[in-house]
């Protein structure tokens, strides 16, 4: 679990919940109007957007916006310079079976095996790499979709509320619910669009530069053992990709 997104979110769901409590109580800012029109109307605009598997898929994405990539890239260069070293002392065959991180790892490992030259190593771990990149841009469509028809849905909801107001300005008693609607259609779509959505977005993104990068990484990696490049070669090639102190740590490691 992410704790930044975790504490994140619920800090600023909590600072807006103690300030509304502050203010006269949770009721008061409850209409059931107004969600409806921006929860439910957003909802199924968003629907909309997208085809209906893409749409129900993007829940489960949402949710890896709390948990942080468990691929390391320093685990990665290390396995990388040991392989490296077995495939230079005893040849390709002999990387036949052994661990590696992940399963994007273990399939171009086994082309090495299979006797891909660098050439097809490099085009098809290219090509899922690519195949990735639009999965999760397509799923962040979708959140995407929720940031901007949300507040557009509020906006919408003031309209109405504007118009139920103008309508019954005889009637007092019309009139504060009425504007309630209005009000409260803005806040609703600005709650969603910034407070929930905004920031899964930035973390999501964030994630699939992470994914691409540790790829791209392993695509490096495979390419040098295939040209027959020496573990010390490659883990210099890879450590560009880290911070300074882990770079550091890594090369006092050697």
């Amino acid at each position: 679990m992410d704790l930044a997104s975790l504490i994140g979110i619920l800090g600023a769901i909590g600072m807006i919940m103690w300030a509304m409590l502050s203010g006269g109580g949770l009721g008061t800012f409850i209409d059931t109007p107004s969600v409806l029109i921006v929860f439910g109307g957003t909802f199924f605009a968003v629907m909309y957007t997208t085809p209906l598997a893409t749409f129900l898929g993007s829940f489960g994405v949402m949710g890896k916006a709390f948990l942080p990539p468990i691929k390391k890239q320093e685990d990665l260069i290390e396995r990388m310079v040991e392989l490296a070293g077995i495939a230079r002392k005893d040849g390709m065959m002999a990387l036949e079976g052994q661990e590696v991180p992940d399963k994007f790892f273990s399939k171009g490992m086994q082309m090495l095996v299979d006797g891909a030259d660098e050439t097809k190593l490099t085009a098809q771990l290219t090509q899922e790499i690519k195949a990735m990149k639009m999965r999760h841009e397509a799923n962040q469509n979708v959140v995407k979709a929720w940031i901007d028809i949300a507040p557009a849905m509020g906006m919408i909801g003031t309209l109405v509320g504007l118009v139920l107001m103008l309508g019954n300005m005889a009637d007092p008693k019309a009139i504060g619910p009425a504007m309630a609607v209005a009000l409260l259609t803005t806040l609703y779509g600005a709650f969603i669009a910034n407070v929930l959505f905004s920031p899964m977005l930035t973390k999501l993104e964030g994630y699939t530069t992470y994914e691409t990068i540790y790829r791209e990484m392993v695509v490096a990696g495979l390419r040098n053992i295939a040209r027959g490049e020496s573990p010390r070669n490659i883990q210099d090639q890879l450590v560009s990709n880290l911070p300074p102190k882990l770079q550091a740590k890594l090369e006092e490691a050697v």
